[in-house]
C-alpha cells in the first residue's frame, strides 16, 4: 500500500491584523524553546509580556517605516509557522529584530524565506549590511546566522544575559 502525503507550501507575506494571534503564538513558543535553560523563566516571561502581547503586535503589524519594516509571516495552509521583522539602524545598515519559527517547523527553510524577505526589504531601503543579535548560548540561532554568511563582531551586555553581535554584507 502506498501513502501519498500532501505537499505543504510555505508562503511568506506581510502580516495583516488577522495574523496577530498566530504571530504571538509563534514568538511565545519559540522563545520558550530557544531560551529555556539559558534564561530564567521570569526573564522569558518579561520578554514575552513586553514584546509579544497582542496590542503591541497589532500596532507593529499596522506600522511600517524604514526603522521598523513591519512583520512578515510564513504561512503553511493558512497557519502562521514563522514570523520576522527588522528595520534600518542607520542609512546603510539593517537589523533583524525578530525571526522565530514554530519549534516543530525548524530546518524546513522557513527561517531562510523570512530572512530573505526582510533582507530584500532592507535592501530596498538602501541597506548594504545587516546586523543581528543572538543570545549567547543560543546555538540554533548562532548556527543559522553563520550559515547565512553573518560573521561574529563582538559581545554585548545590555541586561543580565550577554548577546553576540553578527553582521553580513547584503
Amino acid at each position: 500500500m502506498e501513502r501519498v502525503e500532501k505537499q505543504h507550501i510555505i508562503k511568506v507575506c506581510k502580516a495583516t491584523p488577522t495574523r496577530v494571534q498566530g504571530i504571538a503564538k509563534v514568538c511565545i513558543d519559540a522563545n520558550w524553546s530557544a531560551y529555556r535553560g539559558l534564561c530564567s523563566d521570569e526573564y522569558i516571561n518579561s520578554i514575552i509580556t513586553e514584546f509579544y502581547n497582542h496590542e503591541r503586535i497589532l500596532k507593529e503589524v499596522k506600522t511600517e517605516s524604514k526603522e521598523w519594516g513591519g512583520y512578515f509571516v510564513a504561512l503553511e495552509d493558512g497557519k502562521v509557522v514563522g514570523a520576522g521583522g527588522g528595520g534600518l539602524i542607520d542609512d546603510s545598515a539593517g537589523e533583524i529584530y525578530v525571526l522565530y519559527i514554530s519549534p516543530g517547523k525548524r530546518k524546513q527553510g522557513i527561517g531562510t524565506l523570512l530572512l530573505d524577505a526582510i533582507t530584500n526589504q532592507q535592501k530596498s531601503y538602501g541597506a548594504s549590511e545587516q546586523w543581528v543579535s543572538v543570545l549567547k548560548g543560543n546555538e540554533k540561532g548562532i548556527l543559522f546566522y553563520k550559515a547565512k554568511r553573518f560573521s561574529f563582531e563582538g559581545e554585548e551586555q545590555e541586561d543580565e544575559y550577554p548577546t553576540l553581535r553578527f553582521k553580513r554584507p547584503i
